[in-house]
């Protein structure tokens, strides 16, 4: 190599060493000039819970946890650098263009790029004015005001921490969302949202600055199960208003993952959290009798806030028709209540035809109560329940309610009552209306007014000074009733007349009474009560002898009818204690105790027939070629009766028996227990001893057993204590001949009866299990947690609730206790009485009725459920009614089926609907009734 040449290779290598070192230097002073200004490229945080916030373009800056590490060219001997004197001056931040700080966290780490971009990992959260972004990772770019969320896959290949958009209209969550803080704009996959009562889900979403959304491919279901949902409405496109409503383009339903060919053109789906007015779907149907129908559709108002109205109808392709109004009113602290009033007009047959038929029936229902608060001194009150003998059967709505199907008696009560303040004295007038729907029959009572006086002690000293005196012991009470009635016909009811055909009179009660103690255990009760009685007209009664009947004639006027008696009875109580020997018991029974409460009584009262008092009246008639006496009272048609005839004299005897144990018991805290034996056996009978014949009465008795703690068995009974023997005529006759002279005993059974109901279930024949009584009593020490029963609640324990929980079953060691819940309620009445008339014996016939109902249920699986009633004619020997129902939940469905196996009115209904009430009208009913039932000879 040639001098020249080696000259050339030193010069370019100190070229190249100096150009090395000074673009060494330019790097370390950038890099200086970026640890005084803004983070490094990578800078993690140490502390994660210190929340962070930025405001436009600019970076946070950091707290003290964040460390940067030293710069090893800090001590370098290059001190200055000439770029940091530049004349070119850094520019100012530029405004932001958000109104607020957004503050952000993340439990994992938060990492900032020099690219104005942050990364959030593990649980962030993004927060700007009232909006919220949580997932597992967030990408933030502060330039353009936008961040990216996603879920991230955890260690088992699973999906965690996807995106939760949380602001005023609701929450929502998302496969995958990005959003722009400043336009308020973002687009969303695999939307999840529930809007009233039902789920929006999938789909691609785009959110607008008014915050409605834009879906498409979505799905719109009530199941609350949306990730894999029992059906749905598959939606190509819609529009969701949050907490308003959703509008929908073609849709169409998948159930079960199965599309099926039921489509809609459009959907409109209302939310709201308002009182609001809307129209009533109608259900649809057909029968074979009145054709096809729509049934139940109608119109909601929103009155106020204080009252609805929700009027529906019905009508039938061959003529019926029906109109239904449904109200609720309700004001806090005042009243409330509901109405509802229905008219059905029924066409069966064709016009013209022998069987045509068309029937009118209307059904009022009033509930109204007062609340107590809002006035101490008047009450008003209503339970109205009038429906026309024939609306219940043609009304489909009734036929699978056991209740109102087979009520064949209905009452209506409106009453208000107003008590004087400071007195008495109180008020009440009532309206009262009783049918019976099987001979279409109505008593009607309106109005009754009634003015009461309560109890007072008119010679009672307003400042007693010393004892009482006995006079102070008198008390009175006053009660005035005022009544209008009739009985008659439903199609006549109006057709009647005020004066001729409705009964209306006054009675007046007045009763004084008082107690004494006499010989420290004896009560004496002396008493008088004043009856009168105010009518209006009176029937005057005669023989004709020329027609050979009785002419009846009314006149008008004022007539007073009234009667009055005396009485004083005496009372005590004899007490009467038992030990049994140690073998019938002894050891366990501490005690036996009979009461026994003895009364004798005597009532006088002359004879209101005599004709000096004009209240009985005598006429002469010819029966049989002989004359005969006819004896009658004007006044016995009147609403109140009339006054008794002849005089009495009646002595009374009653007594009343009480029977009691206590026994030794660990069940009690005392160690005894009392067990009723007899809660109360009564007998009485009356001996009249102003009559001229039939002095003895019947002997009446009762007894009452409390067999177990909520079921008690009640019995009463009447003895008769006279024979019988025919008369003229060869009908059979009471006589005063009494049993005991006649040899034919005391007393003979002529009535008696009892009735009673109860309910068996699972609980009924439950033991309760020494365990169970152990973990009744609650022991101190149990409360204590130890290290090894805090493990052993952790690892077993809470695994069986858990379970419970989540499935609805009871499980018990990892197994399921198989249970199945059922209740039988049993309604069983007796009555025996006099029958038919034996000639041979000379006595009645004893007769048997019995009344016989049944209901139960019984859920042999979580699911499934099954309930039936009926009742049994002992008379026929068969079933009269019976109504069976199977109801399956299916989740989000509910399935039910009702069937009249018997009788006239064979019918069945099968129904199957969404559970919710937004898509109630997704539904299938079929149904058919007795008009179904066509005779073809």
């Amino acid at each position: 190599m040639s001098s020249r040449n080696k000259i050339y290779i030193i010069v370019l290598t100190l070229f190249y060493f100096l150009l090395l070192v000074n673009l060494s230097a330019q790097k370390r002073k950038g890099q200086i000039r970026q640890a005084n200004s803004a983070p490094a490229d990578t800078f993690v945080p140490t502390d994660s819970s210190k929340v962070k916030s930025f405001s436009g373009n600019n970076f946070p800056i950091l707290s003290d946890s964040v460390s940067i590490l030293p710069d090893s060219l800090r001590n370098d001997s290059i001190s200055a650098d000439s770029l940091i004197t530049d004349s070119v001056q850094t520019p100012l931040p530029k405004k932001s263009p958000l109104e607020d700080v957004v503050k952000y966290t993340a439990n994992d780490s938060v990492v900032f790029l020099s690219n104005n971009q942050a990364y959030m990992y593990g649980q962030g959260v993004v927060t700007y004015q009232d909006i919220e972004l949580d997932a597992d990772e967030i990408r933030m770019s502060m330039d353009s005001s936008t961040v990216y969320a996603v879920g991230r896959p955890d260690t088992a290949g699973d999906i965690v921490g996807n995106p939760i958009f949380k602001d005023k209209s609701g929450e929502y969550e998302s496969a995958t969302m990005k959003y722009n803080f400043k336009s308020q704009k973002g687009y969303i996959t695999n939307i999840i949202t529930q809007q009233g009562e039902g789920y929006l889900t999938g789909g691609s979403t785009k959110k607008n600055k008014e915050g409605d959304f834009y879906l498409k491919d979505g799905k719109y279901t009530t199941c609350d199960d949306h990730e894999c949902p029992h059906f749905y409405l598959q939606l190509t496109k819609a529009k969701m208003r949050p907490k308003k409503n959703i509008v929908t383009g073609p849709a169409y339903l998948v159930l079960a993952g199965v599309p099926l060919p039921l489509a809609i053109p459009f959907g409109f789906f209302p939310f709201t959290e308002k009182y609001s007015s809307g129209i009533i779907m109608p259900t649809f149907g057909d029968e074979m009798a009145r054709g096809f129908y729509l049934r139940d559709g109608g119109y909601y108002f929103a009155i106020n806030d204080y009252i609805d109205l929700a009027l529906t109808g019905e009508i039938y392709t061959k003529g019926s028709w029906g109109l239904n109004a449904m109200s609720n009113y309700v004001k806090r602290y005042k009243f409330s209540g509901n109405f509802n009033i229905g008219y059905l007009v029924t066409i069966l047959g064709d016009k013209g035809m022998p069987d045509y038929q068309k029937q009118t029936n209307f059904r009022l229902i009033w509930s109204h109560s007062q609340d107590a608060k809002a006035n101490p001194n008047m009450s008003f009150s209503a339970s109205v329940n009038f429906t026309t003998s024939g609306y219940d059967r043609n009304n489909l709505n009734s036929y699978y309610n056991a209740t109102s199907f087979t009520e064949n008696t209905k009452s209506s009560t409106v009453n208000m009552t107003y008590n004087f303040p400071n007195s008495p004295f109180s008020i009440s007038t009532t309206a009262n209306i009783t049918q019976r729907s099987k001979d279409s029959t109505l008593n009607v009572s309106f109005p009754d007014f009634t003015l009461n006086m309560s109890r007072v002690y008119p010679f009672k000293r307003k400042n007693p000074v010393g004892k009482e005196k006995w006079y102070e012991k008198i008390s009175l009470n006053y009660t005035g009733l005022f009544r209008n009635s009739i009985e008659t016909k439903q199609n006549l009811f109006f057709k009647s007349s005020l004066i001729r055909d409705w009964r209306n009179g006054m009675q007046h009660t007045i009763p004084v009474s008082a107690t004494f103690s006499m010989l420290k255990y004896l009560n004496i009760s002396p008493s008088f009560s004043f009856t009168d009685r105010m009518y209006t007209n009176r029937i005057m009664q005669q023989w004709d002898p020329q027609s050979a009947a009785t002419v009846r004639d009314t006149t008008y006027g004022f007539y007073n009818v009234f009667n009055y008696n005396f009485s004083i009875s005496a009372q005590t109580k004899l007490y009467g204690f038992y030990r049994p020997l140690p073998f019938f018991g002894g050891k366990k029974i501490q005690m036996i105790r009979h009461v026994f409460t003895p009364s004798v009584s005597f009532s006088a009262a002359p004879d209101f027939g005599s004709s000096r008092y004009g209240f009985w009246q005598t006429y002469s008639k010819i029966e049989n070629g002989k004359r005969v006496d006819v004896r009658y009272s004007p006044f016995s048609h009147g609403i109140f009766g009339t006054a008794p005839q002849g005089k009495q004299g009646t002595v009374s005897f009653n007594v009343s028996n009480n029977l009691e144990m206590k026994v030794n018991s660990d069940r009690d805290t005392t160690g005894v227990r009392k067990i009723s034996l007899i809660e109360n056996l009564t007998a009485g009978i009356s001996y009249n001893m102003a009559a001229d014949s039939m002095n003895w009465s019947n002997i009446n008795t009762s007894i009452l057993i409390k067999l177990t703690k909520n079921f008690n068995l009640q019995a009463s009974a009447v003895f008769d204590t006279y024979t019988y023997q025919l008369n003229e005529y060869g009908n059979p006759v009471r006589v005063n001949i009494p049993r005991w002279k006649a040899g034919k005993g005391l007393g003979r059974l002529s009535s008696t009866g009892t009735s009673f109901s109860y309910t068996f279930s699972n609980e009924t024949f439950k033991k309760k299990s020494k365990t169970d009584k152990k973990n009744d009593t609650t022991n101190p020490v149990d409360n204590v947690t130890s290290d090894t029963g805090l493990e052993e609640t952790e690892s077993g324990g809470n695994n069986d609730s858990q379970h419970k929980e989540d499935t609805g079953l009871e499980m018990k060691d990892g197994y399921m206790i198989w249970k199945v819940p059922w209740s039988l309620s049993v309604n069983y009445s007796i009555n025996y009485g006099y029958g038919t008339f034996n000639k041979k014996k000379m006595e009645y016939n004893g007769k048997i009725t019995q009344n016989l109902s049944f209901s139960g249920r019984i859920q042999p699986t979580k699911n499934w459920s099954f309930n039936f009633s009926a009742s049994y004619d002992f008379d026929a020997k068969k079933i009269a009614y019976m109504n069976c129902g199977i109801t399956r939940d299916m989740h989000c469905w509910t399935m039910s089926a009702n069937f009249i196996p018997v009788g006239p009115y064979k019918s069945y209904n099968f129904h199957i609907s969404v559970k919710s009430s937004l898509l109630s009208d997704l539904k299938w009913d079929k149904s058919g009734n007795s008009y179904d039932r066509l005779k073809w000879y």
